[in-house]
């Protein structure tokens, strides 16, 4: 393998490649759905095509030989020679997964692990035509699938053209023979001496695929009237110029193809023009082009054309690394901001507070654009699901169809590569436990095939992630008996939860409904990394499920993690940040008015009950002794799928700030995410809820 190649030439093919294989995965199960779609089955051929060349030319032998067993499987699918099963998609989808791995070796600077050898004789034996294999079938019924396939794609093999220009020499002999048969023997004969036809053959051939002698023909001898098809010549000179357009290359290959009925067509409308007037005329012939070369070069718009194709280049590529530095750049800048801002505050100079406005909206407008260019479409998870919703279908025997929302939703790119494992879990779940099986769904009523919904829409600054199935729905009675079960609550405590509390029990370590474990799911893992990961995205995560309607889980999650905006509060005389997607409201309350629920302080707002903790006690040396004041503000927070409420001292207000790590020695602490400066240039940390309760709560 030539990794000693030019670095960009690699790095193309990374990119390139890159985002071929991951249309491929969605195009493939696409396939599956409208097997007749014939641009489909043209775009994963030259995906395939592209990737084997780009291979082939950094000498990656094991990915060339995997693509090229593809591409021939899918050459003959699109001359509809064979039929799109489901057996053959899950042969074609083995082989797009060792690609899929071959190219992450070569994005390693590893050698390619070639795919096995009985994967490529089932690609081989599926590149051969359905039914009788035999050589001679080919020869008449491949030229009306060929000519559907040359007009679908440009792109024809080696082999191909090859053959291609063995027939036309035939054809050419077939056709001249009976028209003319004294004066083009010789042409005849030395087109079938050898393979090779010589460079009068191939001008007659394009002059008989342009119609040129319809033109030619009416003359008929050799006589002095030039002047009759000098005026038609030019109009289909034209066209018919010595350089030929993109359209006339395409027809051309089309004929070469074989295209059914037009050769037949050709030499019947064409047999009278044909004799004595094609091989003679060769001389007199260049006169001809002349003029209508310079008609053409004035109405040619050309030369415009190729002065605008430099401005297409309008992207470059760009380390992420040296995003992130501007963006911790910005960060400083927003730091400064705010300092500005208290000072300013603090002024009467009127100067001043026009100066510091201006630089908030600069800074402002600086942020937003920094952020975007870190941003990227959820699409890039979403992707991935077609595939794991079809193998998991095939392997459950169910019949799902996934539908999906909002793909162009932008979001932070480390959000985009956080959320990918716990939406696959999610996927998974509703997969297998949400979806009933086939049978049981016709016997209730709804459609055999069941229906998972993905979607994604921006709110604010915060995205709204949904994964909504049309299945059974969730019993709240089956799940208080595991709970019981499970010994995560007595019979009392279990028999008071809500429906909605039942629902988000789901998300516990080890809780799971199914009865039997299986390779899919029943170990009550996958839930609980969903609520961890979400937790520590400082998102929050809801379910609602009405039971034989189907469940929908709604993740809300910041739109970028760089910059966040806080609840800044006072315990004693510190500061702390409360992330403000973790605030859901704030009031003041008579501490005296409290009630002890399970031996637990809690407060009834609005029929609501919210334990409430004092975390003074937690975070602040010494308040543990102190006396407690008689009112104080509370912060009700949303903690994944749970509300309680901290009581603070203080509230400062709303402020933007730039998380920064700890230092080693604090590094690790519960309940902290980090610290910020403040506007007033003190020094805050950053609470990290979830791990505050489950440290201290």
């Amino acid at each position: 393998m030539a990794f000693d190649a030019d670095e960009e030439i690699l790095q193309d093919f990374l990119v390139e490649a890159g985002e071929i294989l991951e249309k491929l995965s969605e195009q493939l199960v696409d396939l599956e759905q409208h097997p007749d779609d014939s641009n489909l089955l043209n775009a994963i051929f030259r995906g395939f095509h592209t990737v084997k060349g780009g291979a082939g030319f950094l000498q990656l032998e094991a990915l060339v030989n995997c693509c090229h067993s593809a591409e021939n499987v899918f050459d003959i699918l699109r001359n509809h020679k064979r039929k799109v099963t489901s057996e053959l998609m899950d042969v074609v989808l083995e082989a797009l997964d060792h690609v899929n791995a071959m190219f992450d070796q070569v994005r390693n600077r590893e050698e390619p692990t070639p795919a096995p050898d009985e994967l490529i004789a089932a690609l081989d034996e599926l590149a051969k035509p359905e039914g009788d294999t035999a050589a001679p079938a080919p020869a008449t019924p491949e030229p009306e699938p060929a000519a559907g396939a040359g007009n679908d794609s440009g792109d024809i093999t080696d082999e191909e053209f090859e053959q291609l220009l063995d027939a036309l020499a035939d054809e050419k002999g077939a056709e001249q023979q009976p028209a003319a048969a004294p004066e083009n023997t010789s042409a005849n004969d030395a087109g079938s001496d050898g393979d090779e036809i010589t460079d009068d053959e191939f001008e007659a051939l394009l002059d008989q695929l342009h119609g040129k002698g319809q033109f030619a023909g009416p003359p008929v001898v050799d006589n002095d009237t030039p002047p009759e098809p000098e005026p038609e010549e030019p109009a289909k000179s034209s066209t018919g110029d010595d350089l030929i357009t993109d359209d006339e290359f395409e027809n051309l290959l089309d004929e070469l193809h074989g295209k059914g009925k037009s050769p037949g067509a050709a030499p019947a409308a064409e047999a009278k023009p044909e004799p004595a007037a094609k091989p003679e005329p060769k001389k007199p012939e260049p006169k001809q082009p002349e003029p209508a070369r310079q008609d053409a070069k004035p109405a040619a718009p050309a030369a415009p054309a190729r002065d605008a194709a430099p401005a297409a280049e309008t992207t470059v590529r760009v380390d992420t690394k040296r995003l992130d530095d501007i963006m911790n750049m910005v960060g400083e800048l927003v730091l400064v901001r705010n300092r500005l801002q208290r000072l300013g505050s603090e002024s009467e100079d009127e100067h001043m507070h026009k100066a510091v406005a201006n630089l908030d909206v600069v800074t402002t407008d600086l942020q937003a654009a920094v952020m975007q260019t870190r941003m990227q479409p959820i699409k890039k998870v979403f992707g991935r699901f077609p595939r794991v919703v079809r193998d998991l279908a095939r392997g459950l025997k169910k019949e799902i169809n996934l539908v999906m929302h909002g793909e162009e939703t932008d979001l932070d790119k480390n959000l985009v590569e956080a959320l990918s494992d716990p939406l696959v879990h999610l996927v998974r779940n509703s997969v297998d436990h949400g979806i009933e099986m086939p049978d049981v769904r016709e016997k209730a009523g709804k459609p055999r095939a069941g229906t998972v919904t993905l979607s994604a829409e921006q709110e604010g600054d915060h995205i709204l992630l949904s994964i909504s199935d049309d299945g059974a729905g969730m019993n709240p009675d089956v799940l208080r008996r595991k709970a019981v079960e499970k010994g995560l609550y007595d019979q009392d405590a279990a028999d008071r939860l809500t429906d909605n509390e039942c629902f988000n029990l789901i998300f516990a370590a080890g809780f799971s409904t199914k009865e039997q474990i299986s390779d899919v799911s029943g170990r009550g893992v996958g839930m609980d990394v969903v609520k961890t990961k979400i937790g520590q995205l400082n998102g929050q995560i809801n379910i609602v499920s009405e039971q034989g309607k189907g469940t929908s889980i709604i993740i809300k999650v910041p739109l970028t993690l760089a910059i966040m905006p806080t609840l800044m509060i006072m315990l004693g005389d510190q500061s702390f940040a409360l992330p403000l997607v973790n605030v859901v409201e704030i009031f003041h309350l008579d501490l005296s008015k409290t009630n002890i629920v399970d031996g637990r302080e809690c407060i009834v707002v609005r029929d609501k009950v919210f334990p409430l903790f004092h975390i003074k006690r937690w975070l602040v040396h010494g308040a543990a002794g102190q006396k407690e004041p008689e009112n104080a503000h509370v912060v009700i927070v949303a903690m994944g799928t749970k509300q309680v409420g901290f009581v603070v001292d203080q509230l400062i207000g709303q402020e933007e700030v730039v998380i920064k790590p700890l230092g080693r020695a604090l590094q690790g602490t519960p309940g902290m995410a980090g610290a910020t400066i403040t506007g007033d240039g003190r020094i805050a940390l950053i609470i990290d809820v979830p791990s505050l309760l489950q440290h201290y709560g």
